[in-house]
């Protein structure tokens, strides 16, 4: 953990598209995130660090350097959660966010560190 609740990535890692595993995501070594962007008042039930955490890494590194659209970064991030057995109903949930509450955030860094 850096500050502010911000955690770097220290080893590298990639994500194949569970429908095309031609298509791969390498989340590269010094990548900085805030994991999953859910409001404090949630943390009991969403944890920033929860089951979701590396679908939530990959999510913020495509909306950080506008590798996809915003709609197939969310795509991606449900498709992640699946991937880690996410239950259905906080995959939903945090989908939905994504999708409602996410375009604020798309093509933007985290200031002073990606």
């Amino acid at each position: 953990m850096l500050d502010h609740y911000l955690w770097r990535v220290y080893e590298p890692f990639e994500f194949y598209l569970s429908d095309d595993n031609s298509d791969v995501i390498e989340v590269p070594a010094g990548f900085v995130t805030d994991l999953a962007s859910v409001p404090r008042i949630f943390w009991t039930l969403l944890p920033p660090d929860g089951k979701y955490a590396k679908a939530a890494i990959i999510h913020d590194y495509l909306y950080d350097n506008a590798l996809r659209t915003k709609k197939e970064a969310d795509k991606i991030f449900l498709d992640g959660m699946t991937v880690l057995g996410v239950p259905k109903w906080k995959r939903t949930v945090m989908y939905q966010a994504v999708r409602m509450f996410g375009r604020g955030n798309y093509g933007k860094c985290i200031k002073g560190y990606n």
